[in-house]
């Protein structure tokens, strides 16, 4: 259903007098995106119903995107692009008076997710529905996100995302579909007059589970997905009788519950209740979605028995992974099937996806508290564990270590990927080397017994969110030299290889890159007030704060650069900008003792006038999508130094690689498969191998202090840490993150992400860095081609793969009237 223009502005009109009684000239900003954006809605509103009138009457089989996060960014853009609506919209709404750049600006970002795990989730549905596939991404309706992150002092504080505070006019509540979700009590046992017995929890606490979905478009294709997420509203908000008799607590006690579970993403689990909201979110949006898939199915469906064929969850990470136990519980329980008819339907629906082989991201519940939140639950994993142990001990008899390293249930522990694993058929990884890693690690025992069930599927991202609404100018470039075909073939850009040797070409694409870094700079002066050179190297390194990934081993390096310029401060030394964006988990106190020595050493450096604004360091405050798209477009150099071996892929590398930014990191995760495209003259790799790593690892014979007592730079980087340098008013300050690399504890080894082994050989890499770019040409050259040889990495490649090797998806076109 096509608007025109005219109806388009008569719409926006109409909703504002209508929302907030107000016209265009006396409306606030917010009321008018509110209004623009419930005008956009009207147009998806038809696309999503003929939408869903074709997959029902086609009975499509469909993929259940399980996720903990969805980091969508924000929609109204985004939704433009895909409708191609966005010219006639910024047209409608410049003879409005208005400007469509600053409309968009009104709209928060949706805070339902955090870091790579939600994005990739957020471009898997944007690729799933540009590609015609049915689709449901399934997560919470988080009402306060993780945290709006807030630097103070170059502290990070966190403070609540009012994300919602005006409403989300892309969603629609779906009462009708709402689901109740059990917690605590315990299970009574009844036999049937057949000696059947049948499962009932009794004395529980329970919330409702509400639907919230918003619609998410495919490009130009009139398909609309749906991500559903939950929120938890209580059964009876008000109990007047436990008020009356004084009870106030009591009186209340549903909604506060309700309303707990839905606050905040990963709360600190640093504590007991900690650990057991979480569980509480994870059972609340998997149970909910759960009991709502199969009752779709029937809706279309008489056999229950196939509903594989119809049906796919598929388990984003760990925290999904209850899926299996309780698609089990609800076939026996709810539609009365024996285990044997409920396994088969469940071990042929259920898929799982490991993002990390990281031993404390593979999560793990203390059985007590599992067994007394969630009693069915447990029954059933008990049940599935000891199954699974007796075809442990037929194929490995009297193996104890297999049993160890594999049983769902050990050591007074829940394993939630062991679960997985078992429960479902397929189990892959997202990276080549990484799936390579669970196989022979990690997951050994599992492969041995299942290879079957392993493949790799590497991670990619959308081309439409990362370059064609995030890097107009680049996107515009591109498709006058050739064609729009790579907004949904994005292998396409590799016909730009030829540009890379035209002249020509090179100045067109770096004088984008130069308009793109003066936007930044902007931005930078506006919230940092710093001032910055934009004809520096801009330097970048923003992804999610944790040590593996090493933002560590920049800033010392930076410390180490400045020591340099101290010693000579006439030195060649081309201008740098160092950027880094990043939130630390508010109970990660290392992580965020790391983001104060950032802003410390920046409050240092970008005022020291000895070395005349050589070296620049910006903390980017509250790094989200929407500001992502502004410095992926902006950066020159791409820093992905994770310690090799700990990175399951990365997908900001690919972000980056796409705009234009050439990558300076080690072979782990997807940077193997970058380098492989780009050919390893195009970018700059240092370090150890994740071969390496692992041996070191094991042998235990790595020793930090080795090379501080040897280098007397790296030693005096490291005495700056407790000598005041850089916090003269505590020289304590970092005194944790000094031992961290020197000394380390009871609980972890020296410098356990090797950084000071590395460091000498980022420091060689970063100089390639700079005679490099000193070369304009060869920088160009290189910068040009890893957008041309970015096509292997767009998420749409991955779903084809999950499509044709996990999903078995039908692709629709949906047609409606002009």
């Amino acid at each position: 259903m096509k608007m025109t223009k005219e109806e388009f502005k008569k719409n926006i009109e109409e909703n504002l007098k209508v929302l907030f009684r107000r016209s265009v000239a006396d409306a606030s900003e917010q009321q008018l995106f509110q209004a623009v954006a419930f005008a956009v809605k009207d147009i998806i509103m038809d696309l999503w119903f003929a939408t869903a009138k074709e997959f029902k009457e086609k009975n499509v089989k469909t993929v259940y995107y399980m996720s903990m996060e969805f980091l969508m960014g924000r929609a109204l853009g985004n939704n433009l692009i895909n409708l191609g609506a966005d010219s006639m919209v910024r047209e409608a709404l410049e003879e409005l008076g208005l400007n469509l750049n600053i409309v968009e600006d009104q709209e928060p970002d949706a805070a339902l997710g955090n870091g790579g795990l939600g994005r990739l989730a957020a471009c898997f549905l944007d690729s799933l529905a540009s590609l015609g596939y049915p689709a449901y991404g399934c997560g919470i309706r988080y009402k306060y996100g993780m945290f709006e992150q807030k630097i103070e002092n170059g502290f990070q504080i966190e403070v609540p995302d009012y994300w919602l505070k005006h409403g989300n006019p892309f969603e629609m509540k779906r009462p009708e579909h709402a689901k109740e979700v059990k917690f605590g009590g315990y299970v009574r046992v009844v036999k049937d007059p057949n000696g059947r017995e049948h499962f009932t929890q009794e004395d529980y606490n329970s919330v409702m589970a509400v639907p919230y979905d918003i619609p998410v478009l495919g490009y130009n294709n009139n398909i609309v997905d749906t991500l559903r997420i939950w929120d938890a509203e209580a059964i009876q908000t008000f109990n007047l009788d436990s008020f009356d008799k004084g009870d106030y607590h009591k009186a209340v006690e549903q909604q506060n519950l309700a309303r707990t579970i839905c606050e905040v993403l990963y709360p600190n689990d640093n504590h007991y209740a900690g650990k057991e909201l979480r569980l509480k979110q994870q059972y609340f949006f998997i149970s909910a979605t759960v009991q709502r898939a199969v009752e779709q199915y029937l809706e279309n469906n008489k056999d229950i028995m196939l509903l594989p064929e119809k049906t796919s969850f598929q388990m984003n990470d760990t925290h999904p992974s209850m899926t299996v136990a309780e698609l089990m519980r609800v076939l026996m329980d709810d539609y009365g099937l024996s285990w044997n008819q409920a396994w088969e339907i469940t071990s042929h629906s259920c898929a799982y996806t490991n993002h990390t082989i990281m031993s404390e991201a593979l999560e793990k519940w203390p059985i007590d508290l599992f067994s007394r939140l969630l009693p069915r639950v447990y029954q059933i994993i008990e049940e599935l564990n000891r199954r699974f142990l007796m075809l442990v001990e037929d194929t490995y008899p009297g193996n104890k270590e297999k049993v160890k390293n594999m049983a769902i249930l050990y050591d007074g522990q829940v394993r939630m990927a062991n679960l997985a694993i078992v429960g479902g058929f397929s189990v892959n990884g997202v990276a080549r080397l990484h799936t390579e890693i669970l196989k022979n690690q990690q997951l050994k025992d599992f492969y041995e017994l299942w290879p079957e069930k392993f493949s790799n599927k590497t991670n990619g991202i959308t081309q439409r969110r990362f370059l064609l609404h995030g890097n107009p100018l680049l996107a515009e470039w591109v498709t006058k030299r050739i064609g729009d075909g790579w907004i949904l073939d994005l292998p396409q850009l590799d016909r730009l290889s030829g540009c890379a040797e035209n002249p020509e070409c090179r100045a067109q694409f770096m004088d984008i890159k130069y308009q793109n870094k003066l936007r930044l700079v902007k931005y930078i002066k506006e919230h940092n007030n710093v001032e910055i050179d934009p004809n520096s190297i801009f330097d970048v390194q923003v992804k999610r704060l944790h040590e593996y990934k090493r933002q560590l081993m920049n800033i010392l390096h930076i410390i180490y650069l400045y020591d340099q310029l101290k010693k000579n401060p006439d030195s060649d030394f081309y201008p740098r900008t160092f950027i880094f964006g990043a939130k630390a988990s508010a109970g990660y106190r290392r992580a965020k003792a790391v983001i104060k020595l950032i802003n410390s050493v920046g409050d240092v450096v970008n005022n020291d006038p000895a070395i005349k604004g050589k070296i620049k360091v910006v903390f980017i405050e509250n790094y989200r999508v929407s500001n992502a798209e502004i410095i992926f477009a902006a950066a020159d150099v791409s820093e992905q130094i994770s310690t090799a071996s700990k990175e399951a892929s990365g997908t900001g590398n690919m972000k980056f690689m796409l705009n234009g930014a050439v990558t300076i990191g080690t072979m782990d995760g997807a940077n193997v498969e970058i380098v492989e495209e780009v050919g390893m003259e195009n970018a700059f790799i240092f370090g150890l191998s994740a071969d390496e790593v692992i041996q070191m690892e094991k042998d235990g014979s790595y020793n930090p202090k080795n090379i501080y007592n040897e280098d007397e730079d790296i030693k005096r980087v490291m005495s700056q840490l407790i000598d005041g340098t850089f916090a003269p008013h505590d020289h304590e300050m970092f005194r944790e993150i000094y031992q961290s690399l020197l000394e380390g504890n009871g609980f972890e080894k020296a410098d356990q992400y090797f950084i000071l082994k590395d460091f000498r050989s980022y420091v060689e890499a970063q100089k390639q860095v700079e005679a490099a770019y000193r070369d304009k040409d060869r920088w160009a050259r290189m910068a040009l081609l890893n957008t041309a040889k970015c096509g292997k990495f767009s998420s749409d490649r991955t779903i084809e793969e999950y499509v044709r090797d996990i999903w078995h998806l039908e692709k629709y076109v949906v047609k409606v009237e002009e």
